[in-house]
Formats: structure tokens, C-alpha cells, sequence
């Protein structure tokens, strides 16, 4: 039974190898890409854009996310075709994108949005105008004239599988129409697009060892502007969490210097207040006057009370209303002249 199995597999792989290899491939990769995320589609900017689906690209560093993102055409006229990864010869072959007058084969691959993995449903060529089909484009609050309803019927089995034959890869085979389409004249993505996917290269949130299959940026309203209002992120995706972690960090930094010199500030401003007050007013104003006068005034009174008899009596009055006890002192001269004329 498992001879049959793998068998059945090698007849296959022969079998897709042929079919595929008119299709051009610009790279190989050993590793099967991840599976597709989910995602909303951001409003388109303005008339005139067209919808170019986000596929997963490799670099020596792993598989990493292009976001989708709305693209105005080179041309009037002109389709996108989006690229794809296909089994080839027991690998996997990249199959880059190309804009042309119709939409050719893409692996199968339902990226969603008009593309449901055999050709585009999401809009048409009208003259020089384009027309959106309204049940797969997000407008948001753009104003879109040019508008159909088309409801897009999926013939095969809708999943997030993003690669065409292999194990576990998507069994869809190019028709006489993706043929003919692989042929025509191709216009090479615009440098828009080019500059997209060198951003997103750069970025290492966006590889799928760092966010294992949920990119942060999952799509954005107009190429190459990640961080601009509208960027959709996959579902489920937590890397959203780690942007305003570097954020977070810079503000207590601040918060703690703050801090430090507060504290700094008024301990030598209460250190330099006391001894400015102490020389000029306690000393000469509270302090001094209390101790000097209780001192010197006893010693003082008594020596010029003898000259001045009679002046003595008012100088205790007015300064000494405080201690009480020296007016006794000058009754006691008038018993000592009752006691002269007994003597006499």
C-alpha cells in the first residue's frame, strides 16, 4: 500500500512538472511557504487603485510577508497578476507577479478579494475607466462611481494553502486561457511595488520566524507606507502589542530623571535658608535683645537709683513691666529714714 502511495505521489509531481515549467520561476526553495493569513482589506485610497493581494517572498533569512496593498496600474488597461510559489522538480519555484491585459495563471491560489485562484473578479476595464465589483472591494469612505455587484462563486475548495502541488499543495492546473495570458506582453511590477517589497524585507516582524505566520502588517492602503492610517493586521497577530514596548520604555527614563533633580533642588535650599537666617535676624533681633537686657538691667538700676532718689521710681515702671519684684526694693528706703530721726 505504500508503494502504491508513493507512487501515486512521483506520477504527481511528473505530472505537474510539465504543466508548470512554461511558467517563469525566479528562485527555488527547498521549504514549503507558510500558509496564507487572514486579513481585512484596507479602503481603497481613491479611484483608480487596484487591489494587489499579499503573497509570502524568501530571502537567506526565511519566508517574510509583502503585505497587500492598492496599486495604481502602469497603464489603462492593465491586470495584476499576482505571484505564486509551484513544486517544481522537488522544490518549490517562486513565480513573480506581472501586470498584462488579462489575468494569467497564479498556482490556484485564493489570495481573496477578486482573486479567488482563477482570475480576477473584483474589477473590470470599462473604456478608460476602471469598475469596482462592490461585493469584494472595501471603499470606505471613498466616493467610487464606477460600481457593479457581482457575487464571485469559488469552483474549488477554499483555503489558506499558498503554494500549488507538492504535500499538501493546491491541485490547480493552468487552463488553455492561462496559457495564452503567460505569453502575451508583461510589464514588470511598477518601482512603487519594488520599493514595497524591499520595505518589508527590511522588516523583521514581517518574517515568519518572528510572527509564525501572522504578520503585524498584513496589508496597507498605498505601497511602501506601513505605518500609515488603515494598515490591516493578520488575525490573531501579536506583534501590534510590541510597538508601543519601545514606547512604554523611553517614558520612565524621563520620569525617573525628573525625580532625581527634585529632591537635589530643595535640600541645599533649605540648607542655605538657616544660616542666612540665623546671622542677620535671630542673632540681633530675637536672641540678643531677651539675654542682654535681664543681665545688664539688674546691674544698672541699682547704681543710678542712689544719684536719682526720686528718678528711679519711673525707669522700673516702663521697662520692667516683665519682673515685678524690684519695686519692693525701693519701699524699703522709706523705713530706713523712719528709723534716722529715732537715732537722732
Amino acid at each position: 500500500m505504500r508503494v502504491h502511495l508513493l507512487a501515486a505521489a512521483a506520477l504527481i509531481g511528473l505530472l505537474a512538472t510539465p504543466a508548470l515549467a512554461q511558467f517563469e520561476v525566479s528562485i527555488t526553495v527547498g521549504e514549503a511557504p507558510p500558509p496564507l493569513p487572514v486579513y481585512d482589506q484596507p479602503p481603497i485610497p481613491e479611484p483608480g487603485y487596484l487591489w494587489t493581494p499579499g503573497y509570502w517572498a524568501w530571502s537567506p533569512d526565511g519566508y517574510y510577508w509583502v503585505p497587500g496593498t492598492w496599486v495604481q496600474p502602469p497603464s489603462v488597461g492593465l491586470l495584476w497578476t499576482p505571484p505564486w510559489w509551484g513544486w517544481i522538480d522537488g522544490r518549490y519555484g517562486f513565480h513573480p507577479g506581472y501586470w498584462g491585459p488579462h489575468v494569467g495563471f497564479y498556482g490556484g491560489v485564493a489570495y481573496g478579494f477578486g482573486y479567488s485562484g482563477d482570475g480576477y473578479h473584483g474589477g473590470r476595464w470599462e473604456g478608460d475607466h476602471f469598475a469596482y465589483n462592490h461585493t469584494v472591494n472595501n471603499f470606505g469612505s471613498t466616493h467610487i462611481t464606477n460600481v457593479y455587484n457581482e457575487t464571485v462563486v469559488h469552483n474549488t475548495v477554499v483555503n489558506n494553502v499558498s503554494y500549488n502541488g507538492g504535500a499538501g499543495g493546491i491541485r490547480a492546473q493552468p487552463s488553455q486561457a492561462d496559457r495564452m495570458a503567460e505569453h502575451e506582453n508583461h510589464v514588470q511590477p511598477v518601482a512603487l511595488q519594488a520599493q514595497h517589497q524591499q520595505a518589508a524585507q527590511a522588516d523583521r516582524s514581517l518574517f515568519a520566524n518572528q510572527n509564525h505566520g501572522r504578520p503585524p502588517i498584513a496589508a496597507t492602503p498605498q505601497a511602501a507606507h506601513f505605518n500609515a492610517p488603515g494598515a490591516a493586521a493578520a488575525h490573531g497577530a501579536q506583534a501590534p502589542a510590541a510597538a508601543p514596548q519601545p514606547q512604554a520604555q523611553p517614558q520612565p527614563h524621563p520620569a525617573a530623571q525628573a525625580p532625581a533633580p527634585a529632591p537635589q533642588a530643595p535640600h541645599p535650599a533649605p540648607q542655605a535658608a538657616p544660616p542666612a537666617r540665623q546671622p542677620p535676624h535671630p542673632a540681633p533681633q530675637t536672641p540678643a535683645p531677651r539675654p542682654q537686657p535681664v543681665p545688664q538691667a539688674q546691674p544698672p538700676h541699682p547704681v543710678a537709683p542712689p544719684p536719682q532718689q526720686p528718678h528711679p521710681q519711673p525707669p522700673p515702671q516702663q521697662p520692667h513691666p516683665q519682673p515685678q519684684q524690684q519695686h519692693p526694693q525701693p519701699q524699703h528706703p522709706p523705713p530706713e529714714h523712719k528709723e534716722e530721726p529715732r537715732r537722732r
